[in-house]
C-alpha cells in the first residue's frame, strides 16, 4: 500500500437483527481476518447497548484510499446479508495510542507491531 490512510467504519444494525448478526458472524470475522490487498483491519468490534447486546460494528482500517474501503465494506458478509441500517465511512487521523500495546505502549501508528 502506498501512503496508507486510516478510516473509521461505523455501521448500525437494523432493528431486531440479532439473529441475522449471529448467523453471519463467522463469515464476517473471516472477511475481516483476511483483509484484502488494499485494506488491513487494524481494530474491529461490535458496539453494544447498556445490556451488552450488539447493535453495530466499528472498524478502523488502513487503506490506500476510500474506494478500497468502500469495496471492502461492500464485500463484507454482514453487508451482503443486509444487516446494517446505516454505514458511515470517514477518514480518520490516528493521533494517540497503539491498540496492540494497550495503555503501556508507544503512541501513534509508527509504533505499530505486526505479526
Amino acid at each position: 500500500m502506498s501512503e496508507a490512510m486510516y478510516f473509521l467504519v461505523y455501521a448500525a444494525d437494523r432493528p431486531a437483527a440479532g439473529a441475522l448478526r449471529a448467523q453471519t458472524k463467522s463469515r464476517h470475522s473471516a472477511h475481516l481476518d483476511a483483509g484484502s490487498a488494499d485494506v488491513s483491519v487494524i481494530q474491529s468490534g461490535p458496539w453494544l447497548d447498556s445490556n451488552g447486546a450488539e447493535l453495530g460494528s466499528l472498524l478502523i482500517v488502513e487503506a490506500a484510499d476510500s474506494r478500497a474501503v468502500d469495496a471492502f465494506v461492500e464485500a463484507d458478509p454482514y453487508v451482503q446479508a443486509g444487516l446494517f441500517e446505516r454505514i458511515e465511512i470517514h477518514p480518520w487521523l490516528w493521533r494517540r495510542g497503539n491498540p496492540f500495546l494497550g495503555s503501556h505502549g508507544q503512541t501513534g501508528p509508527d509504533h505499530l507491531t505486526r505479526a
